[in-house]
């Protein structure tokens, strides 16, 4: 009997048995599926007969080669595969998820050619029976289009990308100082002005480098219904962020009597943490009123991010007006003086009831929680883990998202050509060996701290159809991509793959101990590179060698901004020190120096 990692799938299935042998799929094979299953056979049909050059011909199942069948006991999202010495490859799936996930299995166990779009039969697959599922509800990656315009046709191998490693959530994040990227009809001048800036920071935005070339792109409102329904056909979910009210230059470039200065201004062509933010009246409210309604409309998520990272009060406090309003929504302070700070997570809260208004759950950064939040707010921890914990604690559902270990714009080695190095050195090691959430972080402060208890509150994300014992849920985690430093698909490419493999199997596969040098690690890194590399080398995946850059890869002169996660550690600790400090400076002061890379993304 061969050895599970014999396959190289990733992620690492739940169970699997191989006793060796392999059957055939020949041209004219039949398929048959469970109507409710048909999305997920028909997906796994067409990219089989265009890798195959087959013609898979759909029967009656009592007559199929290959069979999709709905069953009984397997866990939301969960299927096996039984492919038999007879030729019959029978999936059984949960539901529809389930049936995508096991449509993508089926495509690795198919070996690389077929992530090819030409080729001739026949098709091979090994004699195998599995029972998978996943750990976690939510297994996301973020992709940033607004620092960096992508291409629509770019967002869709994005999406292709991502199914094919079982993540099922990309968000999208679509506004920012740097660009506007969705259509909103109501407001023409938010692409017409907004989604164009004159030029880019190269590298760092501390060393003043511009390239002097204009750069921007919208995404038409059909173009995101057909992002969102090409995903929904491999298993993905598309949620839309609209940042507020932090990170909103481009859009006060376009309506200006949205921002705090009230005065014309362009789109921003640096990166950092800005201090101009919205006005929080009741006219901003109604205008991003009107946008989340159009927003609405276009994508059919469960889900709406909101943002709300990074919101610098300073303007807020100078402003006699805005110091005025917060006193009349009775947003005080301690000492009974108005607090402007406050009016962040009012602003946010206020929009948050929109979306759940319209029967949606909204989605917002760490930053964003506050006393006045909705408790069906979904809220991503992305400074650290301690927010995430505390979140939870609250009752807020979590994603865990923490920019120690799952940014992958963040640097992936220490190779001298390392390109645009920022960030926090993440090498394919260390983001396989995250845990989203540590265990000394779960433990009530009464109780032993032990790794049961993660346990616990992950098997309430199955289990429970909400809080238990007040808690919130942790519904997973997602990996980030942030642009600012990506401005092609290869770049994107480069930063993000090996690593949201790794990333994949620790959101996927039940939990182990995969810490650096574990025996999970070590076959990990044999598996990846004996089997799944040749996956993406026949996708045209141009990801980062394990051993280093190729000389095209590179970056030569651009100035990066590496971080030092054990520095920040021992002063930030589980908190980390990314995102804004009102420590009353003009930016958040890391260790060592100025404003981090990449906060929430930018920096």
């Amino acid at each position: 009997m061969l050895r599970p990692g014999d396959l190289g799938l990733v992620p690492e299935p739940a169970s699997t048995q191989v006793p060796g042998g392999s059957v055939l799929l020949a041209d004219g094979a039949g398929i048959g599926t469970d109507p409710a299953l048909r999305p997920a056979a028909r997906w796994w049909r067409r990219v089989t007969e265009e890798a195959f050059g087959l013609d898979l011909v759909p029967s009656a199942t009592d007559r199929s080669s290959v069979v999709f069948a709905l069953a009984r006991g397997l866990p939301a999202g969960g299927y096996g595969i039984d492919v038999r010495p007879t030729g019959l490859v029978r999936v059984e799936a949960a539901d529809l998820a389930g049936a995508h996930s096991a449509a993508q299995t089926l495509r690795q166990l198919a070996g690389p050619d077929a992530y090819r779009r030409s080729g001739t039969g026949p098709l091979a697959l090994p004699v195998v029976r599995m029972v998978d599922h996943p750990r976690f509800e939510w297994r996301g990656v973020l992709l940033d289009v607004a620092r960096h315009f992508l291409p629509k046709h770019d967002v869709l191998r994005f999406i292709d990308l991502a199914a094919a490693h079982r993540l099922n959530v990309l968000q999208l994040h679509l506004t920012d100082d740097q660009g506007w990227r969705v259509q909103i009809h109501r407001y023409p001048e938010l692409t017409r002005t907004g989604a164009w800036r004159h030029e880019s920071t190269v590298g760092t935005w501390r060393t003043g480098s511009k390239d002097g070339r204009p750069h921007g792109g919208f995404y038409t409102q059909d173009d995101l219904r057909e992002i969102v329904g090409y995903a929904r056909d491999r298993g993905v979910t598309v949620v839309p962020e609209i940042d507020v009210p932090g990170h909103v230059e481009a859009a006060v470039a376009a309506y200006p009597e949205l921002g705090t200065r009230k005065d014309r201004s362009a789109v921003r062509t640096t990166w950092g943490i800005s201090q101009d933010v919205l006005d929080p009246s009741e006219g901003s409210l109604a205008f991003f009123r009107h946008v989340l309604d159009e927003v609405l409309d276009v994508f059919d998520a469960p889900w709406i991010g909101l943002g709300g990272d990074e919101v610098p009060p300073t303007l807020w406090r100078e402003s006699p007006r805005i110091v005025e309003r917060a006193k009349a929504l009775g947003l005080l302070g301690d000492d009974g003086r108005p607090d402007v700070a406050q009016l962040h997570g009012w602003f946010v809260a206020r929009l948050a009831e929109h979306v759940s208004d319209a029967g949606r759950r909204a989605v917002v950064w760490d930053e964003a929680m506050s006393p006045m939040l909705p408790r069906d707010v979904i809220v991503t921890s992305w400074r650290g883990y301690a927010q995430g914990a505390a979140a939870l604690d609250a009752g807020y559902d979590v994603v865990m998202a923490p920019e120690q270990a799952v940014y992958l714009d963040h640097r992936a080695g220490e190779h001298p050509a390392e390109p645009i190095p920022v960030g926090f050195l993440r090498t394919v090691e260390d983001v396989y060996a995250f845990e989203p959430l540590p265990a000394q972080l779960v433990a009530p402060s009464d109780a032993p701290r032990s790794a049961p208890l993660v346990e616990l509150v992950e098997t309430q994300v199955s289990t429970s159809g909400g809080a238990t014992n007040g808690r919130g849920r942790l519904l997973g985690t997602q990996a980030q991509v942030w642009t600012e430093h990506l401005d092609s698909a290869r770049r994107i490419d480069y930063a993000t793959f090996p690593r949201l493999a790794a990333f994949a199997e620790v959101a996927w596969s039940p939990r182990a101990d995969r810490t650096q040098g574990s025996a999970a690690s070590k076959e990990f890194l044999g598996r990846l590179e004996r089997r799944h590399l040749p996956r993406l080398d026949a996708y045209g995946v141009e990801y980062r060698p394990l051993a280093g850059p190729h000389p095209w890869q590179t970056r030569p002169g651009v100035q990066g901004y590496p971080r030092d996660l054990a520095a920040e550690t021992a002063v930030g600790g589980w908190a980390g020190l990314g995102g804004w400090r009102d420590d009353g400076g003009a930016e958040n002061l890391p260790v060592g120096g100025p404003a981090p890379e990449t906060p929430e993304g930018d920096g």
